[in-house]
């Protein structure tokens, strides 16, 4: 039902107009009466919700209306907010007016702002005398299940020992070792080996466990994985596998043709041992499409190896050359409990369980219930982890449905979902809707959409982006999304993904709900939703080849326009009411003539996009908190205006970017540079003075051929940075002492450093990581009780003959990287006095270390694991 979509809508305009009224002027009666009936509404939700999840759906067109009239009351208020925002900007002698006097043109949109708000109130009305006929209860002691400032974090830290985790398998390990056998064997040949099995059986989690396994990444000179998935196109695989390959960036790619990508891409692995990875695949003629102009594999008789997952026999049968297809077996009872246990009833669950074995006895007969499919284990378990109730467990067991059609999977996720702690975290979910499929989707990205759409509340002593952090993984504890990557110090989920079934899932319930709809090649331009009395307000447009996306395919109510891989994109001047607009792979037509009138927007993200030019008028977006335009062409310079936007909390930004003399507003807290153009020495100087007025900052990063040396000075003034990117600096004669003391991530790469960085980084009290390159000095030295939090330590090119490092150094290393270091002779002794006994050591062209090295010899005896190349 729709209610995902509604409250975060009424709790928005109820903050709104708690904090705003005072700019109001003659409206204030009208806004705060208008707040005290969404008060009022918000109770008679929490009904409404009662009922949808006991199965009454009688519901869902009340809670439709109610969405409709939250998101007018919405737009009223914020025409009149936007306004008295407008006027506190305005400068000189018509600011002052402004100020303290209405003008004309804002005495006449109050007038209407009035007037809104009454009709608004009109059908408020209505929507109250249709809860009673629907018998809503105005129970105010119902209260969302929300995280609270007295939440333990202790308990958080517990979940995420549950979350499904790729590297580990349960009743594959027979076939693991039989395909890690195949990919490694002496036949000479260029030969696959196809994994053939139905949606959710754990195709893509045994690919990724070989593919990421010690014997293949040794083995294998060059890897690279892909995903194609329904709505791939031949050229954007090459593109990928040659950006994994070769390292080569997007921008680089952009101008290649189909045949001469292959022809790198061949040549490249002429002379190579290589693995390539295509998993999820559809259709016969991928493999076709990939070699259509050239022979993008090669046969160099050298062992190399193509891997592929797919539901069809026929797919991996139709790939031309020797192939082993391994058909993946279901789970039998035993496996089936085992993966379900270890996600029901983990042992810090376990723990807190006195009837832990009527547990177990339901929960083997639901396991085999699950007809041995991985998928369903995972969110069946994960659902009732939560839920350590045996009536419930009972109950489930009991109204099992019907395994045919799919019904069995539908059922465990609608109950998984409905289960969700609140309408908060079900909007976030339902948002996985609006990603394509297979999609590598950045958490940090997914936070700041989230963020803007208002689906994260506001939880005293709590910022948004904690909260939001935990919503993540809440969801990967109920194995509801997939979890990629992750920090390898402190385990924070870094990116992830949704399972296309899943994903299927969302996409059907955010049409029904009228919280999103989703349009693609395979729906059409057609596929809206598929309720004629849900407008959705919300609208994702992915992999549509072919013609461009016009004004009439987008509604002129839409508040998020998402797009994925276009052609060409002409927006409407009809968008008004747009809060995100987030555009990838695409070009765009009429942008800057519109975005001036696009006042609402929050969030605004180009990634790999043509023909965007920010006008002046970008200025007039006084809502926006992010925008990215990383890797995008800009065709204009970006205006001075954007910097007077007081919402502004986050800028990634690339070439095009002339610093202004002055920042008004000093709030950023997140900074992204990537250039590479050549700086001059007047708009370096320009730069600097820019940059250091960035005092609230938590992330900064710049990359340019040649950072101005002077940048380093400026961190002194920025007491909150947590994470640092700089690469990379010419020369750095010496780095200042003044460094804040909050540096979480610090990466720093160098031509040359002239200065031991060792002494001055030792001693930030919070640095956990560091990357440097580029120091040229004979002795590199780390005194005792210096770098007390650090776990990852990464050197390159470090041009130095002995590392010293006294006892009580580096207690918590755990992560140690050295590449071409090519004169260090030995590891320091004071390793060896690590308080964490295991972890990992990559040594890269370190060619003076080797297994003589006393130091190392000691730690890979007590468990340490050390990968190596030439």
């Amino acid at each position: 039902m729709a209610e995902s979509a509604v409250k975060a809508v009424v709790g928005n305009v109820s903050n709104l107009a708690v904090q705003e009224t005072t700019l109001l002027c003659g409206v204030t009666l009208e806004v705060e009466c208008l707040k005290n009936e969404l008060e009022r509404l918000k109770w008679y939700l929490k009904s409404a919700d009662a009922k949808w999840k006991s199965g009454d759906d009688s519901v869902a067109t009340w809670v439709c209306q109610i969405r409709a009239v939250s998101y007018e009351a919405e737009n009223a208020i914020e025409v009149a907010d936007y306004m008295g925002k407008r006027n506190s900007l305005k400068k000189g002698f018509l600011g002052a007016i402004s100020r303290y006097a209405r003008l004309p043109g804002d005495l006449i949109t109050l007038h209407k702002v009035g007037v809104e708000i009454k009709r608004v109130r009109r059908k408020l009305d209505e929507i109250f005398q249709s809860a009673e006929r629907l018998k809503f209860n105005l129970d105010t002691s119902v209260v969302d299940k929300v995280h609270t400032d007295g939440e333990s974090e202790q308990a958080y830290g517990l979940m995420y020992e549950n979350i499904e985790d790729d590297s580990v398998m349960v009743g594959f390990e027979d076939e693991y070792e039989e395909i890690v056998d195949k990919l490694v064997d002496t036949e000479k040949n260029l030969s696959a080996v196809s994994i053939v099995a139905m949606g959710g059986a754990g195709k893509t989690t045994l690919a990724r466990k070989v593919y990421t396994s010690s014997v293949v990444e040794q083995h294998f000179e060059t890897i690279a994985w892909v995903t194609v998935s329904q709505k791939y196109k031949g050229i954007d695989l090459m593109k990928d596998i040659m950006k994994q390959i070769m390292g080569k960036r997007d921008d680089s790619l952009e101008q290649m043709q189909e045949y001469e990508v292959g022809k790198k891409i061949h040549d490249f692995l002429l002379n190579k041992i290589y693995l390539v990875v295509l998993d999820d695949v559809w259709e016969t003629d991928t493999w076709d499409q990939i070699n259509r102009r050239v022979k993008a594999f090669p046969n160099a008789s050298n062992g190399s190896r193509v891997l592929l997952t797919t539901r069809k026999e026929d797919v991996a049968n139709h790939i031309q050359m020797p192939t082993h297809v391994h058909h993946l077996k279901k789970l039998d009872e035993d496996e089936s409990w085992k993966l379900f246990n270890s996600k029901a009833l983990p042992s810090y669950i376990r723990r807190t369980i006195s009837d832990v074995y009527e547990f177990e006895e339901l929960g083997r007969n639901l396991a085999r219930k699950c007809d041995g499919l991985p998928l369903a284990l995972a969110v069946l378990a994960g659902y009732l982890s939560g839920n350590l109730n045996t009536q419930t467990w009972c109950d489930i067991l009991l109204d099992w449905p019907s395994t045919k059609n799919g019904h069995m999977m539908r059922e465990i996720l609608a109950r998984s979902y409905k289960d969700l702690a609140n309408h908060h975290l079900r909007s976030c979910y339902l948002y996985f809707a609006a990603f394509p499929e297979d999609s590598k989707i950045s958490v940090l990205a997914l936070i700041e959409v989230w963020i803007a759409e208002r689906f994260i509340p506001h939880i005293p002593n709590h910022k948004l982006e904690e909260t939001a952090h935990k919503y993540v993984l809440e969801l990967a504890q109920r194995n509801l999304i997939q979890v990629i990557d992750r920090s390898e110090v402190h385990g924070w989920i870094v990116t992830v993904r949704i399972h296309d079934i899943l994903r299927d899932w969302c996409i059907e319930e955010a049409r029904q709900d009228g919280f999103l709809d989703v349009i693609n090649k395979l729906t059409g331009q057609g596929g809206a939703s598929s309720s004629n009395t849900m407008i959705s307000y919300r609208s994702s447009f992915q992999n549509i080849s072919g013609d461009l996306i016009s004004h009439e395919s987008i509604s002129n109510s839409a508040r998020t326009l998402i797009v994925f891989r276009i052609p060409s994109v002409f927006l409407s001047n009809q968008l008004k009411m747009l809060r995100v607009l987030h555009v990838e792979n695409s070009s765009l037509e009429n942008f800057s003539r519109i975005i001036g009138g696009c006042i609402y927007l929050r969030y605004l993200r180009f990634r790999r996009c043509k023909g965007v030019a920010l006008p002046s008028s970008i200025g007039k977006l006084l809502y926006l908190e992010t925008i990215d335009l990383k890797f995008t062409q800009i065709d204009s310079v970006v205006p001075k205006s954007l910097w007077d936007i007081p919402t502004l909390r986050h800028v990634y930004l690339g070439n095009e970017f002339s610093p202004p003399r002055s920042l008004r507003h000093k709030e950023l807290q997140t900074f992204e540079l990537y250039l590479t153009c050549a700086e001059t020495k007047h708009r370096r100087h320009n730069m600097i003075i820019f940059l250091g007025q960035m005092n609230q900052l938590r992330t900064f990063s710049w990359e340019i051929s040649r950072i101005p040396s002077e940048l380093i000075n400026i961190f002194g003034n920025m007491p909150h940075l947590v994470h640092i990117y700089l690469n990379k600096f010419n020369v750095l004669k010496r780095i200042p002492r003044e460094f804040p003391q909050s540096v979480w991530r610090l990466v720093l790469f160098a031509d040359i450093i002239e200065q031991d960085p060792m002494p001055i980084f030792e001693k930030l009290p919070s640095l956990v990581v560091l990357e440097l390159s580029g120091y040229h000095g004979r002795i590199m030295s780390c005194s005792a009780k210096g770098f007390p939090r650090m776990q990852s330590l990464k050197l390159d090119e470090f041009s130095i003959e002995e590392w010293r490092m006294e006892v009580g150094s580096m207690p918590r290393l755990s992560h140690l990287t050295l590449r071409r270091c090519r004169k260090i002779e030995k590891l320091p002794e004071g390793l060896l006095h690590l308080r964490f006994l295991v972890g990992d050591i990559e040594l890269f062209n370190v060619p003076q270390i080797n297994e003589d090295d006393n130091t190392l010899y000691e730690l890979q005896r007590r468990g340490w694991k050390v990968k190596r190349s030439p």
